[in-house]
């Protein structure tokens, strides 16, 4: 008759034990009726809050011991599982499981209404937004221009841009950089490191980004598009120095003359006019210049090569303001 009673007392329960030994909180099947009994009891610490582990450094606490243990990690700095591709260190295995798909350049998340993938889950919830429309409102505004972030570190690295600072230096060449990830990408420059090999070609790269705007190359995908023209583009920074035609935003601004510029590459090569550097030389005649393209334009005198060609007839030229010339007085 007890027996009856127990039963019929743990029926009654939300956390009833079925004959099958299924958890009815979340479908686990356990294979004994003790292993399951010890599994509800987890449940039941879950909703009570009881959490008896507590971290000695911080005022963090624990329902188990193994996430206290991960917990501790964040203080004493270990980083226990290391990818085997790079350098990187992770003190959770499924960082490091995430982080590898860096390397293979799998992207198991698919967006269901374009032909988007993602690496992560987050990445595809914020591309939903594009899709539903969805609202999420932005406060960390910048004081300087318009702009708003979601996160506030997004808005610390934007403001890099208006204030110029620049704290991530290279060892190698002194080269600065407002990020610490952007600092990373480069000394790869000097190491020779290029991790990240395309599937379709032999060209490999240091920077996954680059990889995956490389492939686009093969696939053929533009999915950035212009708000105020029919452009699209396979890269969004390229976008974004296209909108700036429309906009007129030049938010670069030399610190010597005033100047302002719509890219930061234009600022770079402006400021070696006041600081006299010319570091693109050429192998044939030591000829020196500040500014690559005109290094290139030289280097086509040398080897007669005319890369521009008019579609209308037959003739080609070294330089493409030359054809541009040419289609406006022969075919206009």
């Amino acid at each position: 008759m007890q027996n009856i009673k127990k039963d019929e007392h743990i029926s009654s329960s939300p956390f009833a034990i079925t004959c099958s030994n299924i958890c009815t909180q979340c479908d686990k099947v356990l294979l004994t009726r003790k292993k399951l009994r010890d599994h509800l009891k987890y449940h039941l610490k879950i909703h009570s809050g009881y959490k008896p582990y507590q971290c000695s450094q911080c005022d963090k606490a624990f329902l188990n011991s193994g996430n206290l243990i991960i917990h501790m990690r964040t203080h004493t700095g270990d980083k226990a599982f290391q990818c085997n591709q790079c350098d990187k260190g992770f003190s959770q295995n499924c960082h490091l499981v995430r982080h590898m798909i860096v390397h293979t350049g799998e992207r198991p998340f698919p967006c269901s209404q374009c032909v988007k993938t993602f690496s992560q889950r987050t990445h595809l919830v914020n591309h939903m937004r594009i899709h539903t429309g969805e609202i999420v409102e932005k406060r960390n505004k910048c004081c300087e221009c318009d702009k708003a972030f979601l996160h506030n570190d997004d808005l610390i690295r934007h403001m890099a841009i208006h204030t110029g600072e620049s704290p991530y230096s290279c060892g190698q060449c002194g080269k600065l950089f407002s990020r610490d990830s952007h600092l990373k990408s480069h000394i790869r420059i000097h190491t020779g490191e290029k991790h990240f090999q395309c599937s379709q070609c032999d060209k490999e790269f240091s920077c996954n980004n680059t990889l995956i705007t490389h492939m686009r190359i093969h696939t053929g995908e533009r999915p950035y598009k212009c708000s105020h023209c029919d452009k699209e583009f396979n890269a969004s920074s390229t976008l974004k120095d296209h909108i700036r035609i429309h906009t007129g935003e030049r938010p670069y601004k030399c610190s010597e003359c005033g100047k302002a510029f719509s890219h930061g590459s234009t600022l770079k090569s402006h400021k070696m006019i006041h600081t006299g550097e010319r570091p693109h030389q050429c192998n044939k005649c030591g000829k020196a210049f500040s500014i690559n393209k005109d290094l290139k334009r030289l280097m086509r005198i040398h080897t007669g090569e005319k890369p521009y060609k008019c579609n209308q007839c037959d003739k080609v030229y070294a330089m493409n303001k030359d054809l541009k010339r040419h289609i406006r007085v022969h075919h206009d």
